[in-house]
């Protein structure tokens, strides 16, 4: 009998082994991010088989989002955790993450964040906040996204070396999808009808610099009708700029819309992206924004 047992419950341990490996191999690397941005370009340096974690709710500015007990958990317990830098979150400050798992994909170009002056605000129903002194939306350079792009990928090959192949493959044709739009936006400025621009939120700092426009900016929220005192203070920022193009971060009404065309102002809708966009990808979203702006131009 003591051998009819033993013999039972090594074939079950086995059993359970066995039943274990489906599991085991469901396993698949994670990459955490803080913005959108990084988690296209981790999705398309992936192909498919790595899962990527950005938890910021769609109608949640990732600048200003805080995570819960369980969303810490969750990036922590990631293989590679990606943050822009430059001061776009303030949150990793705030958390304890493995340093040796976590990559600042802006840090080896710190010399060439654009600083700001520190502004404080009301956005929204978010409330006050504050702009860091550091302009932050760095991919809006597709160089600099190139950058960062190039650190993501070094960063999943030295965590998934098996996939180093794949992750090589992707990382160059998501490469030449950015130097196009480089390119592209780079030929902006040529264009005859080219000229200073107004942005409704100061978002586009690494655009502007990178491309040679000038852009001066607002602080509207598309979501809500401009006030009479937003209008005047406008006004004189057109008479003063010369600015015949006026950038949205996202679609305004058609009233505020109108407003601008009476002022002889062409409206273009530019989302930078920060977040997932309710369609389309980065490249796709990218290059209708472009689209846009070379159809204004001309």
């Amino acid at each position: 009998m003591k051998r009819i047992n033993l013999l039972r419950g090594v074939f079950l341990g086995a059993l359970m082994s066995v039943a274990a490996l489906p599991l085991a191999a469901q396993d698949r690397p994670v990459v955490a991010t803080d913005n959108y941005p990084l988690a296209y370009f981790a999705q398309r340096l992936g192909g498919g088989a790595v899962d990527t974690l950005f938890l910021v709710p769609k109608e949640t500015d990732p600048s200003f989002w805080r995570p819960g007990i369980s969303d810490i958990a969750a990036i922590q317990g990631a293989d590679v955790i990606a943050l822009n830098g430059a001061g776009f979150s303030t949150w990793p400050t705030k958390a304890s993450l493995p340093r040796s798992r976590t990559i600042d994909t802006s840090a080896a170009f710190t010399d060439r964040l654009i600083r700001t002056d520190t502004v404080t605000h009301s956005h929204g129903e978010g409330g006050q906040h504050s702009h860091e002194a550091t302009a932050s939306y760095t991919w809006l350079d597709f160089a600099l996204a190139q950058e960062q792009a190039t650190v993501l990928a070094g960063a999943m090959i030295r965590a998934f070396p098996d996939q180093e192949a794949a992750i090589t493959q992707q990382s160059d044709a998501l490469i030449a999808d950015l130097t196009d739009l480089d390119t592209r936006a780079d030929a902006l400025s040529d264009l005859d009808g080219a000229g200073p621009i107004i942005a409704s939120h100061p978002r586009y700092q690494y655009f502007g610099a990178a491309y040679d426009l000038d852009i001066a900016a607002v602080e509207w929220d598309a979501n809500e009708e401009p006030t009479d005192e937003q209008w005047t203070a406008l006004e004189a920022m057109i008479a003063e700029t010369g600015a015949q193009f006026f950038i949205w971060e996202a679609t305004p009404s058609p009233g505020a819309q109108d407003r601008l065309a009476s002022l002889g102002v062409t409206d273009i809708v530019f989302p930078p992206l920060a977040n997932t966009p309710a369609e389309g990808d980065f490249v796709e979203m990218m290059n209708a924004s472009l689209a846009l702006m070379e159809s204004a131009f001309e």
